[in-house]
């Protein structure tokens, strides 16, 4: 199976690194010619996972997204959700009889869809030729070899149990579902959780009111996914449940460093800029936020990340109102 990686962050490079382990090259789209030849010199993304070396004999580069994907039957798709619409319209050739996986984790930002959702509407590519991957799975973990699960989400488990093929190594393991909507939006719910979790520690609220916020985001996401998709699901799982825990509490997620610098006083623009890299969630929330409108689903947390983020509410003052809500 050829196989294609479109991304140069650092969930691309992990991802990378872990489908070389089981075919024999990969194609890699990487925007800019500049980062491919420092890739190609020192054997590591120049910019990302400084500590993630690779076999350069068994990439195949190329700043050419439409040279990429028309050599390849499946594409890995792991833009950051705020630009992946601008680089996916630059694909001109018929990709519509390919598989595509997304490993992006959040929405097309102002059509406010899944990006599975708008690959099958722009580029007619069947639901059963389309996944999603998710999980407590951080991309420094990945490049250390420390042990990591994922869920491979598809509709069609024959194709979730090839794919799962592709992305089991000794320090991964991987788990087929049908559940592709449910958890392409728990992935996207998440990160919101993870910006509020960020927040209520700089706000000084401890351990004890973190465990209630995250049991009340679990509400939510089950509200949520029933109503967009009315199918069996357990959310104790580690891609609903885990994914949930390490992105709030891990040092190494972005969503709840830029939620702790909200919490700090930061504007959005400030933190944004301070960090140089995508906390998801924030445009997660206000997609989230516009589908609500139309399911009309208990989903408080949202809300309030909505109000701080978009509306310059007083995170103290919304966070104090939310917390009313809780039991």
């Amino acid at each position: 199976m050829n196989v294609a990686v479109l991304g140069s962050g650092s969930w691309a490079t992990a991802l990378a690194k872990i489908a070389m382990h089981n075919v024999p090259e990969i194609n890699w789209y990487i925007r800019k010619q500049e980062t491919i030849d420092e890739f190609k010199e020192i054997r590591r993304n120049p910019n990302h996972l400084e500590w993630a070396y690779f076999d350069i004999s068994r990439i195949n580069f190329s700043a050419d997204i439409n040279q990429v994907v028309n050599q390849s039957e499946l594409i890995i798709l792991a833009i950051p959700s705020p630009y992946v619409k601008d680089v996916l319209q630059e694909i001109t050739v018929d990709i519509s009889q390919k598989k595509v996986i997304s490993a992006v984790k959040g929405m097309i930002p102002g059509d406010n869809i899944l990006v599975t959702d708008y690959m099958h509407q722009h580029f007619h590519i069947p639901e059963n030729n389309l996944g999603m991957i998710t999980g407590p799975c951080h991309a420094e973990e990945i490049a250390l070899e420390r042990l990591s699960y994922l869920t491979i989400g598809c509709t069609d488990m024959t194709n979730a149990n090839e794919w799962q093929k592709l992305f089991d190594t000794p320090y991964v393991r991987t788990t087929p579902s049908n559940d592709m909507q449910g958890l392409e939006y728990a992935s996207v719910m998440k990160n919101i959780y993870a910006i509020a979790a960020g927040m209520c520690t700089s706000l000084r609220y401890g351990d004890n009111f973190q465990a209630v916020l995250l049991t009340n985001a679990m509400h939510e996401i089950v509200r949520f996914t029933k109503a967009v998709s009315d199918i069996p699901r357990d959310i104790t799982n580690s891609g609903y449940l885990g994914d949930v825990l390490v992105t709030a509490y891990s040092n190494f997620s972005r969503n709840r460093q830029f939620g702790q610098m909200i919490g700090m006083g930061y504007s959005v623009k400030a933190a944004q800029t301070e960090m140089e890299m995508v906390a998801e969630g924030y445009y997660g929330t206000k997609a989230i936020h516009m589908v609500n409108k139309t399911l009309g689903v208990e989903i408080p947390i949202v809300e309030a990340m909505y109000q701080i983020l978009y509306k310059r509410k007083s995170p103290k003052t919304t966070i104090k109102e939310l917390t009313q809500k809780f039991q």
